[in-house]
């Protein structure tokens, strides 16, 4: 065992703890998910380390196991807590920023999401562990294909993904309780926005002069409102139209 693998493991088993004595009913199902795959517990320590505290987040984290959400020739990398290459020149977004994104949407195991920017599955594979429904829009056709089969490999369900224009949303199944988005824009684009349910939360990048800043919205009396920036990050742009 290496000393940055050691720190990391009594990291995680600080936060176990420090969970089994408030009470937390996710702690278990942490532990045993965290057991079952070491590799993937690292990438717990990173979003713990990023700020997220939900047991229920950390717990789906480690029971994923994310080397079947990437290119074969770059398995040997999945559990860095890195972004990794796609096809068409995208990129999967650093697990701990996905945890950060997903985090802000405060979800209960009750809510209906829309995911605009499908990849590779991780991030689906992620909400369906911690939402009731997950619609996921993928704009390239062989990207939604291996979404598609990496999910049915993992035996997760409750998704759909769909090739489509993200930045159109999907209205047949709206309104949405969480949107997230994985690619920039200067604004929220309007069908999200009337998409989003009101009290809902809407997770995206926006373009920034420097870096794109992830920025959580929400929907008041119909309008949308910013709540806060969480960091700043690099993005592909949302492209929209066929």
């Amino acid at each position: 065992m290496t000393a940055a693998r050691g720190a990391g493991d009594s990291r995680l088993q600080s936060l176990i703890e420090a969970a089994r004595r408030a009470g937390d009913p996710h702690a278990l199902e942490l532990a045993e998910a965290a057991e079952r795959d070491c590799r993937a517990a690292r990438l717990v320590v990173a979003a713990e380390e990023a700020g997220v505290r939900d047991l229920r987040l950390l717990a789906a984290i480690a029971a994923t196991p994310r080397e079947l959400f990437v290119p074969p020739r770059w398995m040997a990398r999945a559990y860095e807590d890195e972004p990794i290459p796609l096809d068409h020149g995208q990129p999967t977004s650093q697990p701990s920023l996905v945890a950060q994104m997903i985090d802000t949407l405060r979800l209960s195991g009750g809510e209906t999401v829309l995911e605009i920017g499908t990849g590779y599955g991780y991030q689906t594979a992620l909400l369906a562990r911690l939402a009731r429904r997950v619609s996921s829009i993928e704009r390239l056709p062989d990207l939604a294909a291996h979404a598609r089969a990496n999910l049915a490999a993992a035996g997760i369900t409750g998704v759909e993904v769909l090739v489509g224009d993200g930045a159109a949303g999907l209205p047949e199944h709206a309104p949405y309780e969480g949107i997230i988005v994985s690619a920039a824009a200067p604004d929220v684009p309007a069908p999200l926005a009337g998409q989003l349910a009101e009290g809902g939360r809407l997770v995206m990048p926006v373009t920034g002069q420097i870096a794109d800043i992830v920025t959580l919205f929400t929907k008041r009396r119909g309008r949308i409102t910013r709540i806060r920036e969480l960091t700043p990050a690099s993005f592909v742009p949302l492209v929209s139209g066929p």
